[in-house]
């Protein structure tokens, strides 16, 4: 038996990989913006890689010549 087993991102990762400040991924995910962190431990949060990366997928290319 297999499962699709969703890797949880530590906030450095996050912050990494989207390339955003820490305050502007804290002001998206409080608006809804972002997807919402994890509890996954007393002192730790996360954020599931799925929606991470659809969130990615979501962005409109930039017009280049806007």
């Amino acid at each position: 038996m297999t499962t699709d087993m969703d890797h949880i991102l530590g906030r450095a990762e996050v912050l990494k990989i989207t390339n955003l400040s820490a305050s502007t991924l804290r002001r998206m995910e409080a608006s809804g913006a972002f997807p919402a962190r994890l509890q996954i431990g007393p002192n730790r949060v996360g954020y599931r890689a799925s929606q991470v990366s659809a969130w990615i997928g979501s962005r409109e290319p930039v017009d280049p010549d806007k």
